[in-house]
Parts: C-alpha cells; structure tokens; sequence
C-alpha cells in the first residue's frame, strides 16, 4: 500500500506538477530561443545584406578564439621599427577582416558585432541623422564619471557642442601651447 502511494501521485499535486512542467517548458524554450534561434536569425539577416564573417556559435560565440589569439599576440613582440600593431591589438579582428573583407561579422557572445573598417563607410553610418547608431550605455561607468558631452544624446548633445566647439579653434589652442 505504501509503495502504490508512492508510485501514484495525489490528484491534488497533479495541477502543481503542470504548473512547474509548464514554467520549465517555457524557460527552455525562452532560453532556446534567446541563445539558438535569435542569433542564428540575426545572421541570415547579415548574410542576406552581403556581410560576411564567422558564424555563430552557441552561447560563445567568438569569445574563445578571441582569448586564445590575444594569449599567442601577447606572447610575441614587434620587430624594432615595425609600426603594423593591428595583429598584435587585435589579433581575431585582424584576421577576420583580413579574411572577410573590410566589413565583416564577428560574434560577442550571443550578440553580432559589425565591424565597418571602410573609412567612406564609416563617416557615413556616424554622420547619419535617422537615430539608427545609438551610443553604448555603461550605467556602472557613467556614475563614477562626470555627465559631460560624451554621454549626452540629441538636442541637449547639439546645444553642448555648439558651446564647446569654439574653445578647440586652432588660434585658442596655439595660446595653450608653450614654444
């Protein structure tokens, strides 16, 4: 009787035993979806625009190449007089845009990161006015640094600007200089 008790669950614990099948199904799922699907949608979406670049990984990404080259690169030293340091700052992105192209994909963890080595390129997606380029947010950096003009956005970035843009005249900062 006791082991028939313990095979058999109580009609009771049935609607609970849903209710944490159901929650684990649905943060799998949530899961499966944040770190499988979604990225593999983001780069068709890439590849279908023309970019190229390593594919995705699960979860890491490029995270491990990155830390292997940057150990082999910090390994080695430059030759007297050599000023080529890109392979030696950032060994995964040279190679990469070595292989891909000047615009290309990498991976950060589950999230793409486009690489726009073009400089016409680049002075065009900065200089767009549509709002698609927002700045990174470092909540945790930007209260130990004072609010300046890097962190403001939109008009408030406009009216600052136009009040600090006088003092970089080169006739003020030739004053600063001492000969």
């Amino acid at each position: 009787m006791v082991l028939r008790g313990a095979l058999m669950s109580s009609p009771a614990s049935l609607p609970w035993s849903f209710l944490v099948y159901g929650t684990l199904s649905f943060v799998l799922l949530w899961l499966l979806d944040r770190l499988w699907w979604h990225p593999r949608r983001l780069e068709r979406a890439l590849r279908a625009q023309g970019l190229r670049g390593t594919s995705y990984r699960f979860i890491r990404g490029d995270l491990i190449d990155y830390a292997r080259r940057t150990r082999e690169a910090t390994s080695r030293s430059l030759p007297l007089r050599c000023h080529n340091i890109a392979p030696l700052v950032g060994p995964l992105l040279h190679d990469i845009v070595q292989e891909h192209g000047k615009t290309c994909i990498s991976w950060f963890g589950v999230f793409p990161k486009v690489t726009i080595s073009d400089p016409n390129l680049t002075k065009e997606v900065l200089s767009n006015k549509f709002g698609h380029f927002e700045k990174l947010k470092f909540p945790a950096l930007s209260r130990l640094l004072a609010g300046g003009l890097a962190k403001y956005e939109g008009e408030k970035w406009v009216k600052h600007r136009r009040i600090l843009n006088p003092a970089f005249h080169l006739e003020k900062l030739k004053v600063l200089l001492i000969v």
